[in-house]
């Protein structure tokens, strides 16, 4: 089984804080986000509402759109978010299920 690398956005709300993240367990990391299990940014601001995402089959794919994400400007982030997930719905349980 080949693993998987995931680009991932949080939110707390629509139109809300943005949070831009990369993890090889989409699943376990959103829940730690959601049960603010890593103190920083996400749990700082509430970020737990996943919102959008993408994946990867090797770890540089997903760390070099990562990065090249982080450069864009908020309303790009919007864009892509309104493009995907236009009611902005957290599909973590989609996802998880």
């Amino acid at each position: 089984m080949q693993k998987q690398f995931y680009v991932y956005i949080m939110t707390n709300k629509m139109n809300g804080t943005l949070y831009l993240g990369v993890s090889n367990d989409i699943i376990r990391r959103v829940h730690e986000h959601r049960q603010k299990a890593v103190k920083g940014f996400t749990a700082r601001y509430g970020l737990t509402r996943l919102v959008y995402f993408e994946q990867f089959n090797t770890a540089m794919d997903a760390i070099t759109r990562e990065k090249q994400m982080k450069k864009w400007n908020r309303a790009w982030k919007l864009q892509l978010i309104n493009e995907k997930n236009p009611e902005w719905n957290d599909l973590y349980d989609e996802i998880a299920a």
